[in-house]
């Protein structure tokens, strides 16, 4: 892709859960953003990939695992996930939560 300019509004969302959905912003090989909203109750599934994965945390407040630790993250914080790691969340108060992913996710790209 490696669009210099990427409007969020002419993004369009995918649905990936019971309350969940996510849009790919900007991305290139190495590097992708991506927009996910929750609904309150919401869980993100516990799941691992082969990528580097950082999450900020732009709205809401969210119980994470990561590698079997549990903690309620909210507006501002920000969660570090290595390649393979077992993570997931439930969102506690309706959120969203900007994900950046290295190199960037194929299987988001349909």
């Amino acid at each position: 892709m490696n669009e210099a300019f990427v409007y969020g509004e002419e993004r369009k969302f995918e649905v990936t859960g019971e309350g969940v959905k996510r849009k790919v912003l900007a991305y290139g090989e190495n590097l992708m953003a991506a927009e996910v909203h929750f609904e309150k109750g919401a869980v993100g599934e516990l799941h691992n990939h082969p990528h580097t994965q950082l999450s900020y945390v732009l709205e809401g407040e969210f119980e994470f695992q990561i590698d079997g630790v549990k903690k309620i993250v909210k507006k501002g914080d920000t969660l570090f996930k290595l390649p393979n790691i077992v993570h997931g969340c439930k969102c506690l108060k309706k959120g969203v939560l900007l994900d950046i992913f290295t190199p960037y996710r194929e299987d988001f790209i349909k």
